[in-house]
């Protein structure tokens, strides 16, 4: 009899409920049992697990992998799907082998280079992907000069931490002055200039970005399935262009993401981003982690989640082709259970709160997610 798999995901983002749903739903209908732990008591991710714990607040990242460590001896976990503090946990591969524990996440010094933007576009270069102009600026002297520089050549400029995940902190440059139109509608990512500098000229330690051009769209991002031994498994590129999602397999989105993963041994489950610069399209980031949006090419016949733990658990699951390409869709939300508190039941005008809608009424194919949601 074939055993069951326990698989713990940490601190991930809400929409990898569906990344579980999906391990579950594999094509062997191996057993599979998933941990969760994050440090938010009603992240869906914990009601969707097996077995789920809170972690604790306020560790080092050393800490941090002690805590880890625990959780995969106690919880007997065959394959750890780290997010939370990711390069403290590959740098101690070793110990989670020992424990009996296999990481689904790159080596160190692949992790290394790409926790910092500046480093991965330097990186990629080196080895002929085409990027964008950046520069890190840390001043407000560096950061008007690089926005003037941009400007002259008809860009709009925008910026970037120089290390950070989900488009946090990304905003776009404008010349416009501060007003109500600033204050109407939904917030912007557009923010004036003046203000910008201002908060850069009064901050107590200097800052740490990229500056940038706005690139444009279409925005793919090409998930990709690479080996212990370098050799890529799958690649499938997920298009963006406002709304409209859809997939693609052509080579100007594969080859330059095929190269980058085994050049750089992204092992496992990796988003390789692009842009448009122009008429060519250009890096926009990497993770090292499966992409929330991962689940989508199951619209595709995929399961990347599933053939991501074989190749972690030393069974190669082989070339994954999609046996087709979904339809152009769009994501939306839908509701997810969260863990049962004890709270005083809500009343409004003697009617009691309408119940939580069970898991088992929504489909994540149908209903879909929308990208960056919190963690």
């Amino acid at each position: 009899m074939v055993s069951r798999v326990r698989v713990w995901l940490n601190r991930t983002y809400a929409e990898n409920v569906f990344f579980m749903d999906q391990l579950r739903r594999n094509p062997s209908d191996r057993a599979v049992e998933i941990h969760a732990t994050h440090g938010d008591a009603d992240s869906p991710v914990l009601a969707a697990a097996d077995t789920a714990d809170l972690e604790p607040e306020g560790l080092s990242p050393a800490a941090y992998v002690e805590y880890a460590l625990d959780q995969c001896t106690r919880r007997g976990i065959d394959v750890f799907v780290p997010r939370l503090h990711q390069e403290a946990i590959v740098a101690h591969r070793a110990e989670f082998e020992a424990a009996g524990t296999a990481l689904l996440a790159p080596p160190a010094e692949a992790v290394a280079v790409f926790q910092d933007k500046a480093t991965a576009y330097q990186a990629v270069q080196s080895i002929g992907i085409p990027v964008p102009p950046w520069w890190r600026v840390t001043n407000e002297d560096e950061l008007i000069a690089a926005v003037e520089e941009l400007e002259a050549d008809g860009h709009k400029a925008c910026f970037k931490p120089a290390a950070g995940a989900g488009g946090v902190g990304f905003r776009v440059i404008t010349r416009a002055p501060f007003s109500l139109v600033h204050l109407s509608g939904f917030p912007s990512a557009y923010v004036p200039l003046d203000l910008v500098v201002q908060a850069v000229r009064e901050a107590d330690e200097p800052v740490d970005w990229l500056v940038m051009p706005r690139l444009e769209q279409p925005e793919v991002s090409v998930d990709c399935l690479t080996g212990p031994d370098n050799r890529i498994r799958m690649a499938v590129g997920r298009t963006k262009n406002g709304r409209r999602r859809g997939f693609t397999l052509h080579e100007q989105w594969l080859e330059p993401a095929t190269r980058l993963a085994e050049g750089f041994g992204l092992h496992y489950l990796s988003n390789i981003q692009f842009r448009m610069y122009g008429d060519e399209p250009v890096l926009l980031d990497v993770n090292t982690r499966p992409a929330g949006g991962l689940h989508q090419l199951s619209l595709c016949g995929v399961n990347a989640p599933w053939a991501a733990v074989q190749l972690a658990l030393g069974e190669d699951p082989g070339e994954i082709v999609p046996p087709f390409l979904g339809t152009d869709y769009t994501v939306v939300s839908g509701p997810r259970p969260v863990r049962a508190v004890s709270l005083p039941l809500q009343r409004t005008e003697g009617l009691e709160q309408a119940p939580v809608v069970p898991a088992a009424t929504v489909s994540p194919i149908e209903v879909g997610a929308a990208e960056a949601l919190p963690l």
